[in-house]
């Protein structure tokens, strides 16, 4: 396993992060793990060298269980079973209380993120994970024009003066790659977590030479596009109930993507053998990236994903050759789905 810094938290992360919205299920969103299974997946990926896992205090939420955070205390189980707290670095995510994704634009910061909400939210996550501080704190949706209001910048300021957390970042609405500039600005600041992959290049022209300037530590979440870029969907793809890519991979969008796939299984060989290494590698590729979280909840996952760490980078000419593969679109926003309900009104420059 390769490490790089993230950013200007100077804190070592393996390349290949370990996403776990899927870890303990999430209604609604993703169905079908196996509990035993994820724990052992934990352990795999810490044993393969993996040390920054990534999860959120809603991830497992339910309504009727409202005291109860099933990713982190899965994640919570595994530290204390293993006791290797101190040679990972953990991250989670502060929800809007206003449960809305994305973050809307107009809506202000203190219907979003008020003071005692996001101190309430970090105890909370303190003690599903059994821990005395977090690593990494990421507001889980963003607007940038809540840089105007300084109750955030206070509040979070107190808490890492508190010890309770090391360092603050943003996890950034869908397909808004610079809706986040305004708030780096401010040097509160550390991480970004975007969505990054062969299909949605965007990034690369905006966020990534702006973190790099900052010297922002980036997280590219989605590598394999909610599972579009496994390679293994086909037009006949059918998804459980309860399981959000039923809608997202309509039927239509199943063709376009089996047709696209198809054309980068073409571009496999030396460099990548797989079209998931070949995901991974493109995002490795960039030396601005500091990790990508693929989600991971099976063990043979876990160790395909870390394998791809070893130092190899895509050429310069099937890195061109990837740039002819962007498809930029939105799927959540064109089937108005919840909690997707609509756009935030946020326009990229």
């Amino acid at each position: 396993m390769k490490y790089r810094t993230l950013g200007k938290t100077g804190l070592k992360v393996s390349e290949i992060g370990m996403g776990t919205w899927q870890l303990a299920n999430d209604p609604g969103c993703w169905v079908g793990a196996d509990l035993d299974e994820s724990l052992k997946s934990l352990y795999k990926y810490t044993e393969l060298g993996g040390n920054f896992i990534d999860t959120a205090w809603i991830y497992g939420y339910s309504d009727d269980q409202l005291d109860k955070h099933p990713s982190e205390e899965l994640i919570g189980k595994f530290l204390k079973e293993s006791g290797t707290r101190d040679q990972l670095i953990i991250a989670t995510k502060v929800p809007g209380k206003n449960m809305k994704w994305p973050a809307f634009k107009n809506v202000p910061i203190s219907e979003v993120f008020p003071n005692d909400w996001i101190e309430k939210c970090v105890d909370d996550s303190l003690r599903s994970f059994g821990v005395d501080y977090l690593d990494l704190v990421q507001f889980h949706v963003w607007q940038d024009d809540f840089v105007d209001e300084d109750g955030w910048k206070n509040t979070v300021q107190k808490i890492i003066k508190s010890g309770k957390v090391g360092y603050w970042g943003i996890s950034i609405n869908d397909y808004q790659p610079s809706n986040c500039f305004k708030a780096i600005d401010t040097g509160l600041i550390s991480t970004i977590q975007f969505i990054f992959n062969i299909f949605h290049q965007k990034p690369a022209t905006t966020l990534l030479p702006y973190a790099a300037k900052n010297n922002i530590g980036l997280i590219a979440r989605v590598p394999l596009d909610e599972g579009g870029l496994t390679g293994t969907m086909t037009q006949d793809t059918k998804f459980a109930d309860g399981d959000f890519r039923q809608h997202y991979f309509s039927p239509d969008h199943l063709l376009e993507l089996v047709a696209r796939t198809d054309k980068l299984k073409a571009l496999l060989g030396q460099e990548a053998k797989t079209l998931p290494e070949l995901a991974l590698r493109y995002i490795l590729s960039w030396p601005e990236i500091s990790t990508t979280i693929p989600g991971i909840r099976r063990v043979k996952n876990a160790e395909a994903n870390t394998a791809v760490s070893d130092g190899r980078k895509l050429t310069n000419q099937l890195m061109e050759e990837l740039k002819k593969h962007a498809w930029e679109r939105n799927f959540n926003n064109e089937h108005g789905l919840d909690p997707w309900l609509k756009d935030s009104g946020f326009v990229e420059p």
